[in-house]
């Protein structure tokens, strides 16, 4: 009988190139991504999204309340479940403006923990900057000399004024993470968002916020200037990709690195208005679980583009997780980490 002289530990090598995992539990949805190094990014093993509207409510109470978390966890199981069943190196999982804001947001980290053994960071808001920053990288690197980064995700949108260096990484020169977002936004309005009245109280509500970064950088006098792109990453962003490109169903490779002119993103916030609640649970590119956050989301949208206008936006089809992922396989590299993977994904 011939006896294989490879362990079984080498086997695992062998069969399963070094994968890392990220995990995003945002305001509105659950996300895990493991993938594995491929040249400048990663190749894609494994995803998984759900929206689970952790921070429903919160508005009003200032916790997260029972409904939600429950939600959550049940999202959890299933990532906890997807992380066992891979031999994964490293795994980082991050929690943002829901377990920021919430009075039992570190109690409910701790529930996490004990339910699923996947541990949480709640991270500060420049650290979230920072990570969208670190996903965009590779579509920044096509801009000019500036470009305006925003991010529109459920508790909170975080803008980031970004510096490009020639030949070298694009350099955070500035941020901002407003406590906006779809959820919060469609929380506060309910209905009324669906109305013109509403809606330009939501976009009125948000522009004020802008007015101070704007006038610490003069973003506005630097598009005049040219040479500055904007880049917008969320699901706001990439639905009026979707909308713009006539998708019959949502592709992010169509998507990503897609550069809008201001007039067609216009034409298709409008065609999302006119769609009503109904129309838009019907729409392939929004779906039922979304169609109360989409105009939450173009009202943040259509801020940003009143205070600066800009004549293209490019959409990113990435953010929290690609960053995390990114992060975590260039400090392997720098701490000169053999290609190992081990089989324990959580702490």
């Amino acid at each position: 009988m011939d006896v294989n002289p490879i362990s079984s530990e080498a086997q695992v090598r062998r069969s399963y190139p070094p994968a890392y995992a990220a995990l995003d539990l945002g305001t509105n949805n659950c996300r895990l991504l493991i993938g594995t190094p491929a040249g400048d990014g990663f190749r894609v093993l494994d995803s998984f999204s759900r929206i689970v509207r952790l921070g429903e409510g919160l508005h009003h109470t200032g916790r997260l309340g029972e409904e939600a978390m429950e939600r959550a966890i049940v999202a959890l199981r299933n990532c906890a479940g997807r992380l066992g069943r891979r031999p994964v190196r490293s795994v980082r999982a991050i929690t943002t403006e829901a377990c920021r804001q919430a009075a039992n947001g570190p109690e409910f980290v701790s529930r996490i923990a004990r339910e699923t053994g996947i541990h949480f960071d709640i991270i500060s808001p420049r650290e979230e900057a920072a990570l969208v920053l670190e996903s965009c990288v590779p579509l920044l690197q096509k801009c000019g000399r500036r470009a305006l980064l925003f991010d529109i995700g459920g508790g909170s949108t975080e803008l980031v004024w970004v510096r490009m260096v020639p030949g070298g990484v694009p350099e955070l020169a500035g941020y901002i993470s407003l406590p906006v977002g779809v959820v919060t936004l469609a929380d506060q309005y309910g209905t009324a968002g669906f109305e013109p009245e509403g809606f330009a109280a939501m976009v009125e509500g948000v522009r004020q916020r802008l007015v101070g970064f704007e006038q610490v950088h003069r973003i506005g006098q630097e598009i005049r200037q040219g040479g500055v792109r904007l880049v917008g990453t969320s699901g706001t962003v990439t639905t009026l990709a979707g909308i713009v490109l006539a998708l019959k169903q949502y592709s992010r490779p169509a998507v990503d690195g897609v550069v809008m002119s201001r007039e067609a993103a216009a034409g298709a916030l409008a065609d999302l208005r006119a769609m009503g609640r109904e129309g838009l649970a019907t729409h392939p590119c929004v779906g039922p679980e979304r169609a109360d956050f989409v105009l939450p989301g173009c009202a943040i949208f259509a801020a940003i583009q009143e205070m600066w206008p800009a004549p293209e936006v490019m959409v990113a089809d990435r953010g929290l997780r690609e960053g995390v992922l990114l992060r975590l396989m260039r400090g392997d590299r720098l701490l000169g980490r053999p290609p190992v993977a081990r089989m324990d994904a959580r702490r």
